[in-house]
């Protein structure tokens, strides 16, 4: 006798639409946490917008009314007094010729380190790596005295050179150390394929290791200028004459021992940071993809 065997039936549960309760949580946690960013950007916003008020406040208007008042006319001649007393465009020479030359140098110094450590297997890269690691974590005020000595030995006591070869080497252990555990993970098959095909090492780093990497390397060259740019101790170490000082040692220098005079140091403090805002708005969109890049990779 034939037995028929009918087959189970097997209902399977198709994914539906998310839940009209779950949408409207996640848009609402999607308005929450844009409101919390805003307000964020607005208390940031706060100290950059005194300062603009009182850019352009007199003397007067501000020991009467104080920091906070509107001002009662456009007065300009704090900006006039900084232009004229700091020789502005003297110092704005220098803070970019100082933080741009370090940018470069600081990012070609770190990727040559790095492709030596993090692809080339130098021995004991480990403890190589945990040495620039180290030099990150020095405070500045530890290599004062040192970088001052060695300056004067050498004859380079108050110029740029100093500063910039002291910046270039203090940002590129930093670009070493990012760079190096990048590279660590880069595809060997890669580069294997290249050596069969005959390439040598520097035609590797050149052509299939930069181009790979130029996105980090944008992010970091941003990165290096900003710091350079905002440095203060060393250059006011470093640079004693008014032709070689950066910008934030002369905002420094309208602060007198007992007398500041605040619309004037407000001013200054406005037309010195409009040339890294401006540099920052024109790389923003190089900063966004190269982030976005790394995070991809």
């Amino acid at each position: 006798m034939a037995t028929t065997l009918m087959p189970s039936a097997v209902t399977e549960t198709q994914p539906g639409p998310p839940h009209t309760k779950d949408r409207y949580r996640r848009g609402a946690a999607r308005w929450v946490v844009l409101g919390l960013v805003a307000v964020v950007c607005l208390a940031m916003l706060v100290p950059f917008g005194f300062m603009v008020l009182n850019a352009f406040k007199s003397p007067g208007d501000y020991s009467t009314n104080g920091p906070l008042s509107w001002p009662s006319g456009f007065y300009t001649e704090g900006l006039e007094t900084y232009w004229r007393e700091a020789d502005y465009p003297v110092k704005l020479w220098n803070s970019t010729l100082i933080a741009g030359s370090v940018a470069v140098l600081a990012v070609l110094v770190s990727l040559l380190n790095a492709f030596a450590l993090g692809i080339g297997r130098v021995r004991g890269r480990v403890w190589i790596v945990g040495l620039f690691l180290l030099a990150n974590m020095m405070p500045q005020e530890a290599l004062v005295y040192p970088l001052y000595h060695f300056a004067k030995e050498v004859g380079l006591y108050n110029t740029r050179l100093s500063v910039i070869i002291i910046f270039t080497v203090i940002q590129s252990a930093f670009g070493t150390y990012l760079l190096a555990s990048v590279l660590s993970t880069f595809p060997r098959a890669l580069l294997e394929a290249a050596a069969v095909d005959g390439a040598g090492k520097w035609r590797i780093l050149w052509r299939i290791v930069f181009p790979n990497l130029r996105p980090t390397l944008a992010v970091l060259l941003i990165f290096f200028f900003i710091w350079t740019w905002n440095e203060f101790l060393i250059p006011l170490v470093m640079l004693i004459d008014n032709s070689t000082q950066t910008i934030p040692v002369a905002l420094a220098s309208l602060q007198g021992d007992r007398l500041m005079d605040a619309p004037t140091t407000n001013a200054g403090s406005l037309i010195s940071l409009l040339p890294a805002i401006v540099f920052f708005l024109i790389f923003q969109r190089t900063l966004t993809r190269g982030i976005t890049a790394g995070a991809v990779k």
